[in-house]
């Protein structure tokens, strides 16, 4: 069908533009290649210029949270909580090995002198210390308060007389060095006995003073980084800390590091997809140049080709700079990607240049059509700010102001940069011979249309398996013998469950530590049965004010204290003025205030405390974390008996990762039918908007089944690469619709298609290769939506010349 009736309203760059628009566009050509090259040159350093700028003001945030819809049961609150402020997630596990026993146990006490004093970490701990460094000074007085003695003894004659006689035993024994230090204060030894019972409850061995495994080949400490777990720079900080203490303590030895945790692998993971990210961009970097270079035969090509894309990545940053307080590590890497499309606009404007054209009017011509499918992505983007998750409110701003700059510098500054009388591909005869074989390719029906989309419909639908990932912890690219190695040390350890917790809501903190004190004997009974190995709780380090008070009932006034511990000491071997500092001690903690979580805060006590009860201005949430978890089922019946509950945290990630993709998918339902809007509208011709948007709906169901045939799994980061491909074919199929009948503007179109997705189909061939997951899904599925849309956009867009209608 001839398309003449078009000229008008979407003129072809071979149109005849009025005399002014010619001269003024004449007045603009006539410029030498060297000023163009010259204000090519300051373009990019205004450009580099711009990136310092912004890349000194941007702050980047690694927190999950902001990519996470709202939480909506308590365990995805607490799980959301846990992600980035939780000790869980602080919490780095490391094993000395290769050398003798006593060699790794020095050298474990030497790391842990250079990591305790360094404001980078809350706890190092490696087994070799007594306890009573959680006791500071100021808190000795209130040890009768927090330890359990008073509940079953009392404070008269028969029991000082038993601690003092036990005592003397201890000066000649060979604790005598610990012992001595505390008795004037503290001749009961209270100190002594909290700091003992509030040892890990499945400590492990301990060989020349320190935590050793149960073989006694590796020495084992657990570090607590101040970082939170979300901090990727607070993280590898610690970890090149820990680092550079090993080396200076294991100097001139064979022996070995192994750190694991949340932490180290979240910088092993961020160094891993740093290097492939640098390899697989450098080698992009190259294809592109390359085949620009080829395509156009013109070095000066690559050079401006990439000036649109890398302006409309810096206005797409500064904008999500300005507009939000932080800008997320994933919104960066994303928008690139999703802004990648771009790279296509300065490839049209150099297919269609040829000479006796103006640059100027050729990007006038083509503009509606770049229009078209510029503001239809950005319009199908913008769906994203309605989705209520900060982070996808990011990537939207980001997306579409990244697009729209790139397009308009590609209309209104490019131009005035490129070759106006450069080769026509019009007159290539390779490409008329490419064309006439494309030519002869049989039409995709709608009858033919309808099969495919039926057939990978019902693969994606029926294929074998399931359909979504849930499993956060199949994507992370860490190897498998690594998280093996950091669940044996957790076991070693006897670090907490890092699936199951129970939860204790109150409205305060004093409720919980009095609803966990209630818990407390059925958790003993769950680990006299063998349910548990053991538990842990904050009321085991701070009981309730209540119990607090009840112990201070307990202790004698000064005057009946003297008269029973005097009477004590004088039918001992010590003499009477050995212990002035325990009355004083013992009347401080009967008449002052009981202790609150706020009193321990500056303490090594709070670090414990805080990791066990996490309180908001009208709420407390109290964890018992569990170890040797056997019986779920029973902990979770006793648990709820109790009015508390047994939170699944990994059920809770796969639920989030579920609401968050219900979010994206109702987003992509919206943008489906905005962009199907506005290309109706743009085109006005029912058979011309479904000839553009066919192709695109077509390659999206082809991709799935492909996909879901090869018994893969989908996530997130597929939908995020299947909408980067349907941005492609919609500029695929707009930009073949535009050629219409006209033999040479079809083979110009199909010169900018081939080289677009060429470089496209390349770079995201590499990303497919990647050892990285993510980077997997998102390349594998561009790439194939590459193929597949180029495909069909020849099969069904693309239209017949009329010398192929008379053949």
């Amino acid at each position: 069908m001839s398309r003449r009736s078009r000229s008008k309203r979407d003129p072809k760059p071979g149109g005849s533009p009025s005399r002014h628009v010619e001269k003024k566009d004449a007045g603009r050509t006539a410029m030498t290649a060297g000023k163009r090259l010259a204000l090519a040159l300051l373009w990019l350093a205004l450009l580099a210029l711009s990136g310092w700028f912004i890349g000194s003001r941007l702050e980047l945030s690694g927190d999950l949270r902001k990519f996470m819809p709202s939480a909506q049961t308590p365990a995805q609150k607490l799980l959301i909580d846990e992600l980035g402020e939780g000790p869980g997630s602080r919490l780095l596990l490391v094993a000395l090995s290769g050398s003798d026993a006593e060699t790794l146990a020095a050298q474990s006490a030497a790391l842990r002198e250079r990591l305790a004093s360094q404001p980078l970490f809350k706890l190092v701990a490696n087994g070799g210390e007594n306890g009573l460094e959680a006791i500071p000074e100021r808190l000795r007085p209130y040890r009768y308060l927090l330890s359990d003695t008073l509940d079953t003894q009392t404070f008269d004659r028969e029991f000082f007389a038993a601690e003092l006689a036990q005592r003397v035993q201890d000066l000649g024994s060979p604790a005598a060095g610990l012992v001595e230090p505390l008795l004037p204060r503290d001749p009961t030894l209270e100190t002594l006995k909290l700091a003992e019972a509030w040892q890990p409850a499945s400590a492990p061995q301990r060989l020349h003073g320190v935590w050793f495994d149960r073989r006694g080949r590796e020495a084992l400490l657990a570090i607590e980084t101040q970082a939170a777990g979300f901090d990727p720079k607070g993280q590898q900080a610690a970890v090149d800390a820990i680092r550079a203490a090993f080396a200076e303590a294991s100097a001139d030895t064979p022996t070995q590091l192994t750190l694991t945790g949340p932490g180290a692998f979240s910088v092993e993971i961020g160094g891993r997809t740093a290097r492939e990210a640098g390899w697989i961009g450098t080698i992009d970097s190259l294809i592109f140049a390359l085949l620009l270079w080829v395509a156009y035969r013109s070095w000066k090509a690559p050079l401006l080709g990439g000036l649109p894309l890398a302006s409309g990545g810096l206005a797409g940053l500064a904008a999500v700079t300005l507009l939000f307080d932080g800008v997320h590590g994933i919104t960066v890497a994303f928008g690139f990607t999703l802004i990648g499309v771009a790279q296509d606009y300065p490839i049209h404007l150099f297919s269609h240049q040829r000479a006796g054209l103006s640059p100027w009017a050729s990007a006038r011509a083509l503009w509606p059509t770049l229009g078209t499918g510029v503001a239809s992505t950005c319009i199908a983007y913008f769906t994203f700010l309605v989705s209520g998750v900060d982070g996808l409110k990011q990537l939207a701003v980001f997306t579409v102001v990244g697009l729209g700059v790139a397009a308009l510098t590609t209309r209104f500054l490019l131009p005035g940069l490129i070759d106006p009388a450069p080769r026509d591909a019009a007159d290539s005869s390779r490409l008329a011979r490419l064309w006439q074989q494309v030519a002869r390719l049989p039409r995709l029906n709608a009858v033919a249309y309808l099969v495919l989309a039926g057939i990978a419909s019902a693969v994606a639908y029926w294929a074998p398996g399931v359909f979504w990932q849930n499993d956060l912890s199949r994507l992370t690219p860490v190897a498998p013998s690594l998280l093996a190695r950091d669940a044996q040390l957790r076991g070693e350890l006897g670090a907490p469950d890092v699936r199951y917790v129970i939860a204790v809501e109150s409205r305060d903190a004093e409720t919980a530590l009095r609803s966990l004190e209630k818990l407390q004997p059925a958790l003993e009974t769950l680990q006299a049965d063998g349910a548990i190995g053991g538990f842990d709780s904050a009321a085991r380090y701070l009981p309730s004010r209540a119990t607090q008070r009840a112990r201070q009932q307990k202790l004698p006034d000064p005057r009946a204290l003297q008269r029973a511990f005097g009477a004590a000491v004088a039918a001992s071997a010590f003499e009477r003025d050995a212990f002035e500092g325990f009355i004083e001690d013992v009347e401080t903690a009967r008449t002052a205030p009981t202790l609150s979580p706020h009193d321990l805060e500056g303490t090594p006590l709070a670090v414990t405390v805080d990791g066990l009860l996490l309180q908001s201005r009208d709420h407390a949430t109290a964890l018992v974390s569990l170890s040797a978890l056997k019986d779920p089922a029973t902990v979770a019946r006793v648990a709820t008996q109790h009015g508390a509950r047994l939170l699944d945290l990994k059920q809770a990630s796969e639920s989030l990762v579920a609401a968050y993709r219900q979010r994206v998918l109702w987003a992509l339902g919206l943008a489906s039918l905005l962009l199907a809007a506005t290309v109706w509208i743009a085109l006005r011709q029912p058979r011309r908007v479904l000839r553009v948007l066919a192709p695109m709906a077509l390659t999206t169901l082809l991709v799935l089944a492909v996909l879901r045939g090869l018994g893969i799994e989908l996530n997130l980061f597929h939908l995020v690469a299947l909408i980067l491909a349907a941005g492609l074919g919609l500029d695929y199929a707009l930009f073949f619709d535009h050629a219409g009948d006209d033999r040479a503007e079809q083979l110009r179109t199909l010169h900018a298609i081939i080289v677009c997705s060429l470089t496209t189909l390349l770079v995201f061939s590499l990303l497919a290769l990647s050892s990285i997951p993510v980077l997997r899904a998102i390349g594998g599925t561009v790439a194939l939506g590459v193929l597949f849309n180029f495909a069909l956009s020849l099969l069904v867009t693309r239209q017949r010349a009329p010398e192929e209608i008379a053949a």
